[in-house]
């Protein structure tokens, strides 16, 4: 005769070991697909890093790109969205263009803004080059191929975009742009290097 209480305690045991064994084993599968993840973001950020290189060289180089403009860019994967302000349309084409070539590039987003053209802003435009390049402390960023204060005027509106060396440097450019008569306001964005 079978002892029917043992053969189930027997059994019991068999099915608990049996699913602590799929426990186990769909565990460990679990673990071995989420490690690859850490990878996939590396390789993502590596990527962005690239991306990032290159779209700023590709801007610096671009011919018409002038202290008068201001670009700016953002990376995000494979999408870059273009912003800031230019003067001439072609500018933001170009830069538009050569941001789409650039390897592991898949979506550009211009938003570049083309200044309104006006007569009186670009009087003002070479006002505050000869007010702040000018100026014998603020003379040494005129030296280089591309300025690192740029100067963006819209409607009679001044922004001053870019980086300096100091926080002096950077309060004198201001006092400087403030200086040029028909002027309505002064932004003073520039960033000093390094947060000094």
């Amino acid at each position: 005769m079978i002892n029917m209480n043992h053969t189930r305690a027997h059994f019991g045991k068999a099915v608990g070991v049996f699913i602590l064994a799929i426990v186990f084993v769909t565990g460990t599968s679990l673990i071995a697909t989420a490690a690859p993840l850490p990878q996939a973001a590396q390789q993502s950020t590596k990527n962005e890093a690239y991306i990032t290189k290159e779209v700023h060289h590709e801007l610096v180089m671009l011919p018409w790109l002038s202290i008068f403009d201001n670009l700016e860019y953002k990376v995000e994967g494979g999408k870059v969205t273009l912003l800031g302000q230019v003067v001439k349309p072609s500018t933001k084409d170009d830069a538009g263009n050569v941001v789409k070539r650039i390897e592991g590039v898949d979506a550009v987003d211009n938003q570049i803004e083309v200044l309104p053209p006006s007569p009186m802003d670009d009087g003002i435009r070479r006002a505050e080059f000869r007010a702040i390049y000018g100026y014998p402390s603020l003379s040494r960023y005129s030296y280089g191929v591309l300025s690192p204060i740029h100067i963006v005027v819209k409607n009679g509106h001044v922004t001053l975009e870019g980086v300096v060396d100091n926080q002096s440097d950077k309060d004198v450019a201001g006092l400087r742009a403030n200086t040029v008569p028909n002027v309505f306001s002064v932004t003073n964005n520039l960033r000093v290097e390094n947060g000094k």
